[in-house]
């Protein structure tokens, strides 16, 4: 059942106790699952002022633009939040040859748990 607060249009997203929110970016063209990470409130601004997703690095404790050193940048098609304004899902355009990860594959999302294993994915 929703309530008042479900239902507003006043952006009041709601970051946790260290200032973060949850972004699940997806790919436009087929929405695929591309990355995880997380949002800072200057994260989230620089993202919107420019149109490129940026992010907040916790192991590097610093603000970092997607694509900074391996040109695979994110531009921003839309960008939606969850009922309770505590999860964005962005939907992006993948820039450079497409890799999402680090690890020079399109997602992250790249290995399948079966049973106490992993699985690579194609």
């Amino acid at each position: 059942m929703s309530n008042a607060n479900d239902e507003t249009l006043e952006l009041g997203l709601r970051f946790d106790a260290q200032g973060l929110i949850p972004a699940i970016i997806i790919d436009q063209s087929d929405n695929a699952v591309l990355m995880f990470a997380f949002m800072n409130a200057e994260a989230f601004a620089e993202t919107q002022r420019t149109g490129v997703v940026h992010f907040y690095s916790r192991s590097r404790a610093k603000l970092w633009m997607k694509g900074e050193t391996s040109g695979e940048t994110f531009e921003v098609v839309e960008m939606l939040v969850d009922c309770d304004q505590d999860v964005l899902l962005v939907r992006v355009k993948p820039q450079g040859v497409g890799n999402a990860c680090h690890t020079g594959r399109r997602s992250c999302f790249y290995r399948e748990i079966k049973d106490k294993v992993l699985v690579f994915k194609n």
